[in-house]
């Protein structure tokens, strides 16, 4: 299989630069014949895009960053905290190395990293299962941070506890990366035949238990403002 197009679509999450706009245009003519709702998704995103290269950064970082929807770093999404993150980590060091991948200042399981390691992987078995059991459950559980009722949750935390939320680019859709999030998802749904693990997974990621992005902010939240009564009781 031909992944090559996975090194194009990684660029939609990277931290955007001059130029931006413009590769993500090229990925949508890319995506045109063989994945046509990829490619639409990708419009939509293109659509929504502030006009100033400023504007798209400080969305981004609203998205995923600073006061976040959500996290690009994958193994977070599925684990949080938990060992198992740390364990993922080290493999996908070990694969990153192997293939000759540069990481470009972030961590293994960061999405662009691992989307631009599936064309330089020699074993498809592995990238089949780094698609099935790493980047389909996260990009599910991604797109679930942007339904409108977990958003406003988020947003009336982070307003709590910031007393204010970072200025939205003027016109600028707060959930816009949810598009690039579905043209990822369904680009790999079509390559990997993942059709039915998508189906599989709907509910599943709908499940409290899973982990909760929402929750982990919550909770970070709190014991920051512990953190900081207990250090204003200290000299």
């Amino acid at each position: 299989m031909d992944c090559a197009h996975y090194s194009h679509l990684a660029e939609l999450f990277d931290f955007p630069a001059a130029g931006f706009e413009n590769r993500a245009r090229a990925l949508a003519a890319l995506l045109r014949d063989g994945y046509p709702d990829a490619a639409a998704a990708v419009d939509r995103f293109l659509a929504g895009l502030p006009p100033r290269t400023l504007d798209i950064q400080e969305l981004h970082t609203r998205t995923f960053d600073v006061q976040s929807l959500t996290t690009l770093d994958v193994g977070y999404v599925l684990f949080g905290d938990d060992y198992k993150r740390g364990a993922l980590l080290s493999h996908l060091n070990q694969e990153h190395g192997r293939a000759g991948n540069d990481s470009r200042g972030e961590l293994a399981d960061h999405l662009p990293n691992v989307l631009r390691l599936l064309p330089k992987l020699e074993d498809p078995e592995l990238r089949h299962e780094l698609v099935e059991h790493l980047l389909v459950p996260s990009l599910m559980l991604m797109l679930r941070e942007f339904e409108d009722g977990r958003v406003a949750r988020k947003n009336a935390n982070y307003r709590k506890h910031y007393k204010t939320l970072i200025d939205e680019a003027p016109q600028a859709d707060s959930t816009l990366y949810r598009h690039a999030l579905q043209a990822a998802l369904q680009v790999l749904t079509q390559d990997f035949q993942a059709g039915n693990i998508v189906a599989r997974l709907s509910d599943w990621s709908r499940r409290p238990q899973t982990i909760d992005f929402l929750g982990m902010v919550r909770n970070e939240m709190e014991i920051e403002d512990c953190a900081g009564t207990f250090a204003g009781q200290n000299p």
